[in-house]
């Protein structure tokens, strides 16, 4: 590692030190649905954005045990700030599987922001020179203050069978339409974006299947890893963050706080707190656990160009799921010791709860969907998807 490239050690310590910037924001981001851009500025200034980039490029090629403690700092300021680092750090890990002058292209800016998502949601026609694309696509994470989308699209087939493929196009050729109205996330802006007649050149066009595979023989460690482990190892910091956010915001207030309509002047001497912050305690470990053994399974087949065994991929899926389960029942846990004036808007609580609970509805996080494709290749059963 070279003197430029920060140590995992100091890039958490610099994110750790903006968490109250970070977290006085986190209200606004909820009312106003999008990133503060005071918060924008102080990651760009940490380097946050720079931790997926190659080193060629003046990235630090961070390994997924950095992000994850990364993100859970990040998530203790504000969750909706986290899970938008967590989505730009797995687009900008697929610019690095395109060709060197397409590289060039993006992470020529500095601290260049790439949203993205993996479902298909338009049309890639061939022209000539690339292609012509048109559709839509939503839940697009940090859309506005991105400068580049990956697309997922479908390219029909000579004889009618079609084809996904992913695609890079700057944030200015797509309309983005404001329709983020929702129960938690609020903050991330996960707007849906829009082309119309967008002309993509073939180069910034890969195959589907060349991004999910990533890119196994790579000089560079970070690349040596399917996609799916990679975005999942990307993704449970900020959940972890959230229990980590949630423990701090229930001590806090805890103190101060009686148990209404009864004996107890002070609820930090009830029974029942001491079950419920032990128990809760006992969740952040075990989704802590889970967290940096996915971690650690994709930093060390990466370091050692290992292949990946289904099982392998299979497990990187079933601890995302854990991470997301345990880390929800201790947010649980939390909100329901903290008593009916937790509901207000001004107590973080409230705001940590919903993000949670909406974190686990994601469709590659929901618990139950991983711990059902977990067991199904434990029992030697072929995997019902190709998101592995």
């Amino acid at each position: 590692m070279t003197a430029d490239v920060p140590a995992r050690q100091d890039l958490v310590r610099r994110i750790s030190e903006l968490v109250p910037v970070l977290g006085k924001h986190a209200a606004w981001t909820e009312e106003h649905r999008r990133l503060h851009d005071e918060q924008v500025e102080a990651l760009a200034e940490a380097g946050l954005f720079k931790m997926r980039v190659p080193a060629r490029h003046g990235g630090y090629e961070s390994d997924t045990a950095t992000l994850v403690d990364v993100a859970v700092e990040l998530g203790r300021a504000d969750g909706s700030l986290a899970w938008t680092a967590a989505v730009y750090w797995i687009p900008t890990w697929m610019v690095c599987l395109f060709p060197e002058p397409v590289q060039k292209e993006v992470f020529g800016t500095a601290d260049v922001r790439v949203c993205g998502t993996l479902s298909p949601g338009g049309m890639a026609i061939p022209v000539d020179g690339g292609f012509r694309v048109n559709g839509k696509w939503g839940f697009i994470t940090g859309a506005l203050h991105s400068h580049w989308q990956e697309i997922i699209a479908v390219v029909p087939g000579p004889e009618g069978e079609p084809r996904p493929v992913m695609a890079l196009v700057p944030m200015s050729d797509l309309r983005i339409v404001d329709d983020w109205h929702t129960s938690g996330m609020r903050g991330t802006g996960s707007v849906t974006t829009v082309a119309e007649d967008v002309f993509v050149p073939a180069e910034r066009v890969l195959p589907l299947p060349t991004v999910l595979s990533g890119h196994l023989a790579s000089d560079i460690a970070m690349l040596r890893a399917p996609l799916l482990p990679v975005a999942a190892a990307s993704s449970v910091g900020t959940v972890l963050g959230l229990a980590r956010a949630a423990r701090e915001a229930f001590f806090e207030r805890l103190p101060d706080r009686k148990i209404t309509y009864t004996a107890y002047e002070s609820q930090r001497e009830a029974p029942v707190t001491h079950l419920h912050v032990a128990e809760a305690a006992h969740r952040v470990d075990e989704a802590d656990f889970h967290a940096h053994r996915l971690a650690d399974l994709v930093d060390s087949k990466c370091a050692a160009s290992a292949p990946w065994t289904l099982l392998e991929r299979a497990q990187a899926r079933a601890d995302l799921g854990a991470v997301c389960r345990l880390a929800r029942d201790a947010v649980d846990l939390y909100a329901r010791a903290s008593g009916g004036s937790s509901i207000y808007a001004d107590v973080p609580i409230q705001r940590i709860a919903r993000d949670v609970q909406a974190v686990n509805t994601h469709a590659l996080l929901n618990p139950d969907t991983n711990d059902e494709l977990y067991g199904r290749v434990l029992c030697g059963l072929e995997p019902n998807t190709f998101y592995l």
